[in-house]
């Protein structure tokens, strides 16, 4: 059976489709810019002047191409704000590294080399504030009496000796803090200080990772104070 012979408009509409279409397949990509507005213009010139395409229907191909293009914009814009916030997480991570990050922790670890630092935190005014320290065994080894204290975040030093002035060895000791709140024992939350020996970038753009110097790591949104 004969092919149908199509009048010219027709043929020469379905001619920039077929272009359009191998050009797609060649490529292995989506309908881009050029080509929707190539095939968008070969339609108009040859629609029959009888029978033009409505004006609806032309704003929603037009609408749709618009929606297709802003996307790709966005895209792009996204992926730049990306770059320049991962840019920005570098510099500030460099900022960080040998500064000590103060977080949630029951653990104090010494090295033998100096203080280490310990926290409480006490949501009122308490009297009796006493620091036990645990060696890892769980015996304890110390107690810092550090009396009446106000309300808010307690420092306190330890220098690794036990409760005869012998320095103990390397490592993580636990401690818990109690104190005396309108006459009832209570136990305080804690926190632990640590070096930060490097920053560990997130490719996502997500919160940097820091590595500590007792070997752990931490989210920085889970750190209460960089000193």
């Amino acid at each position: 059976m004969d092919k149908p012979i199509l009048p010219p408009e027709l043929q020469a509409l379905s001619a920039a489709s077929r272009h359009a279409e191998q050009k797609q397949k060649t490529n292995n990509e989506e309908l881009g810019q050029s080509q929707f507005l190539e095939l968008m213009i070969t339609q108009l010139q040859n629609q029959d002047p009888m029978k033009p395409m409505e004006s609806g229907e032309f704003l929603g191909q037009m609408a749709q191409f618009s929606t297709v293009n802003g996307i790709a914009e966005l895209q792009k814009s996204v992926t730049a704000m990306t770059e320049a916030l991962q840019s920005s997480q570098a510099l500030q991570a460099s900022t960080l590294v040998g500064r000590f990050a103060v977080m949630e922790s029951s653990t104090l670890t010494t090295t033998g080399t100096g203080d280490v630092a310990g926290f409480a935190e006490l949501g009122q005014a308490a009297g009796n504030v006493r620091v036990q320290i645990q060696s890892p065994a769980g015996q304890p080894v110390r107690e810092l009496t550090l009396g009446q204290q106000p309300a808010g975040m307690l420092r306190f030093t330890w220098d690794g000796t036990d409760a005869n002035g012998a320095a103990l060895p390397p490592g993580n000791y636990q401690f818990v803090v109690e104190a005396e709140v309108e006459g009832t024992t209570e136990r305080l939350g804690t926190f632990a200080e640590q070096r930060i020996d490097s920053v560990t970038l997130n490719r996502d753009g997500g919160a940097p990772t820091l590595n500590l110097a007792n070997r752990e790591q931490t989210p920085l949104a889970q750190v209460r104070e960089i000193r």
